[in-house]
């Protein structure tokens, strides 16, 4: 099955069973690091177009994060702290289905004080045009986002979240809740688009009208209206705007291509926002997205070629 969990300390052995019974492989991911990854590769040029915060330990991990963000072309800029080991998640791969349990640890400490409010960053933020933070970073600095979320409505740059996982929408739904209004693009697959509706009251489990009553919660910065995008794996794309709700195919894949299904959505947002900086029209961000989609779930992680050809 498909889901996504938070680790507990009954999970901790889990890390440790799969390295000594399985054969691993490893991957410098982050949900929302991946995404910003595959703007860039999209992009292509100028380099470090895409500029990255987070947290990480001062450990091996880390130091491959560091790298790999560089290989990728991504400014990178992490917190680093020597209290908690930089995050892992342990995916699990059956056919096209993905479970993944994520040991948040380091990517637990960010500090907006410590990071985000540090002047040198926060001219970063204030340079940038586009925003896009996972809904996981909810569990983490729930202020951090709305800090980047407030002033990107007041300058009426494009501020865009995803709804991650179901627990998000189940659990940490007040915060959730409290940086919806400033949200210009919704980002979520199915799964979470379902739990999102259950939470809101929505009484309806049918995607298209899921994704207009998203859309049509309050909004601060009316001059930009709400875009909801729903992906439903190998189905549909559902996007919802303020007059109409339409439907992507996505691009046919035969099932003995399908590699690993565990970066689709990260690669999705990657290529959407890869054109969403040209301000080009929607039906061009979802093809970039259903395309950089499709080159990743044909690899293992969040990976891809060195160069698109994305035309």
């Amino acid at each position: 099955r498909r889901s996504s969990d938070l680790a507990e300390e009954k999970h901790k052995e889990l890390f440790e069973e799969l390295v000594k019974r399985f054969k691993v492989e490893y991957h410098a991911g982050g949900s929302t690091q991946n995404s910003v990854k595959v703007a860039q590769w999209m992009i292509q040029t100028p380099h470090r177009v895409a500029t990255f915060f987070g947290c990480i330990g001062t450990d091996t991990f880390g130091e491959i994060l560091k790298k790999k963000a560089e290989e990728a072309h991504v400014d990178a800029h992490y917190y680093e702290q020597a209290e908690q080991r930089t995050g892992t998640c342990a995916a699990c791969i059956t056919g096209d289905n993905r479970s993944l349990v994520a040991n948040l640890a380091a990517a637990n400490c960010y500090s907006k004080e410590k990071h985000l409010d540090v002047e040198e960053n926060w001219k970063l933020v204030e340079k940038a045009r586009v925003y896009y933070i996972a809904g996981f970073f909810l569990t983490v600095s729930p202020d951090s986002i709305l800090k980047v979320a407030t002033q990107s409505s007041e300058k009426n740059k494009l501020f865009s979240l995803n709804l991650s996982a179901p627990f998000i929408s189940q659990f940490f739904k007040e915060p959730l809740m409290k940086v919806m209004p400033y949200v210009d693009i919704l980002f979520g697959n199915e799964t979470e688009a379902a739990a999102f509706a259950r939470e809101q009251g929505f009484e309806t489990d049918d995607i298209k009208e899921i994704a207009r009553k998203a859309q049509a919660l309050p909004k601060v910065n009316t001059k930009r209206q709400r875009i909801v995008v729903f992906t439903q794996g190998e189905e549909d794309t559902i996007v919802a705007t303020v007059d109409k709700v339409v439907v992507y195919p996505v691009i046919e894949i035969d099932q003995d291509k399908i590699v690993d299904t565990n970066g689709a959505g990260d690669a999705f947002v990657g290529g959407f926002l890869s054109q969403v900086v040209y301000d080009r029209p929607l039906e061009e961000c979802i093809r970039a997205a259903h395309y950089a989609a499709n080159v990743v779930i044909k690899r293992s992680g969040c990976t891809f070629p060195e160069k698109p050809d994305f035309k």
